[in-house]
């Protein structure tokens, strides 16, 4: 009979929880099955500058998954060993990293026994002392030493795998109604406090020109699953965002609970979608306008259009980096300013920000950086719609780089 083995999966913020952890639990099931006497799988979280709070709560909901521990409980996993509700280990294993630091699969691999692969997204590190690595590109293969290029095997990207195994469609619960001659655009002003705070309200001033043209245009923002429409609302009302000005954006309040949008104060209504994952409806979308970050990866394996938007009128904004830089921007009193300095300095050195643009290495998707304006990016938007071809052509070339599913069942466990 074959042994019970255990599966332990280290990962940490929300876009690795819902883009790589999904899919591969999902492989694993369909691979080894559903006996959980034969096949256990654990999900541990490490913190996360990213993290929104409810990265547990979204594992805990994949049925595939027996146990997870979250993210406040990690540093007594990592030194010690010891989960907090005293987890028992079975006696063959493998620990699958899918996101965090790759030296914490090296120190608990040791520790439990267990075979260690590691899903190398960017970079693979620690090559001698771990067992696996899939990577996304064949590239990865050549920089690393010959004598650990058997370690590394090409399995594609996960994201593109959440996209190609997404069971989510439109329901007629969505307020949502996908009809013909419907022209829809999604705004994706991403989940953290500072992506929201400016990405909102410049987004929805965008809508509101963009209407005002094509009055058969309608708008759609996807809600993550670690924020709620009261979330969204928050930042939407001058009040609670004090920079409001400073983008030229403008407030809405939340509309029907029950099926929830936002209206703004020139009456303009954008649909607010719960249902997650969202792919289906993003699929209907002609074109999205969405921040940095995972969205972007997402959007390009859905092979959608986008503009990707990086306002800087508030450059204190965003205070995730990793590292030193993250931790001293999120200090009290001088955190601000270390944020403004640190992120001035930083835009300055930026390459390509949009992961379909790193993919390809040049951009095949506009990235808007600076002081933007509503009016001037409803105008490229307005041009885009007016010329079909344009959009097809960067729908084109978001297939080209996109690769192919099948990330998750090549992982060679």
């Amino acid at each position: 009979m074959q042994q019970p083995v255990d599966i332990l999966i280290l990962s940490n913020g929300p876009g690795e929880v819902t883009t790589w952890v999904r899919p591969a639990v999902r492989a694993l099931r369909n691979l080894l099955g559903e006996d959980r006497d034969q096949v256990r799988i654990s999900v541990v979280l490490s913190p996360c500058a990213n993290a929104s709070g409810q990265e547990a709560a979204i594992a805990r909901s994949y049925p595939e998954v027996d146990r997870v521990q979250a993210p406040e409980h990690f540093s007594r996993f990592l030194l010690w060993g010891k989960t907090v509700a005293n987890w028992q280990w079975r006696r063959w294993g493998v620990v699958l990293f899918l996101g965090g630091d790759q030296f914490f699969p090296v120190v608990i691999g040791r520790r439990l026994g267990y075979r260690t692969v590691v899903y190398a997204e960017q970079e693979a590190r620690w090559l001698r002392w771990i067992n696996q690595f899939g990577v996304v590109q064949p590239r990865k293969i050549q920089s690393v030493p010959q004598e650990y290029a058997h370690k590394l095997t090409v399995v594609g990207d996960l994201m593109v795998e959440a996209a190609a195994s997404t069971d989510s469609s439109p329901t007629p619960s969505q307020a949502v109604k996908l009809q013909p001659g419907v022209e829809l655009i999604g705004l994706l002003t991403g989940s953290k406090a500072a992506k929201l705070a400016q990405g909102v309200r410049i987004m929805l001033a965008i809508a509101e020109r963009i209407h005002e043209v094509r009055d058969q245009t309608r708008f759609v923002s996807p809600v993550a699953p670690s924020l709620g429409s009261g979330n969204v609302e928050q930042v939407c009302r001058s009040p609670a965002n004090p920079v409001l000005l400073r983008v030229g954006g403008t407030t809405a309040k939340l509309m029907s609970p029950e099926a929830p949008y936002l209206q703004t104060y020139r009456g303009l209504r954008v649909d607010l979608w719960t249902q997650f994952p969202a792919y289906a409806l993003l699929q209907a979308c002609r074109l999205c306008l969405t921040t940095v970050g995972a969205n972007t990866a997402e959007l390009g394996s859905l092979a959608v259009p986008m503009l990707v938007l990086l306002p800087t009128q508030q450059l204190d904004a965003m205070r995730a980096w990793d590292g030193l830089p993250g931790l001293l921007a999120n200090l009290p009193i001088v955190g601000t300013g270390i944020a403004t300095a640190y992120n001035w300095f930083m835009l300055r050195r930026l390459g390509l920000l949009a992961w379909p643009n790193i993919w390809a290495g040049e951009a095949i998707v506009p990235e808007l950086v600076g002081q933007l304006q509503p009016q001037a990016i409803a105008e490229m938007v307005l041009d885009l719609l007016k010329h079909p071809e344009k959009l097809g052509r960067m729908r084109d070339d978001l297939r080209r780089v996109r690769g192919e599913p099948g990330a998750a069942q090549s992982l060679q466990l």
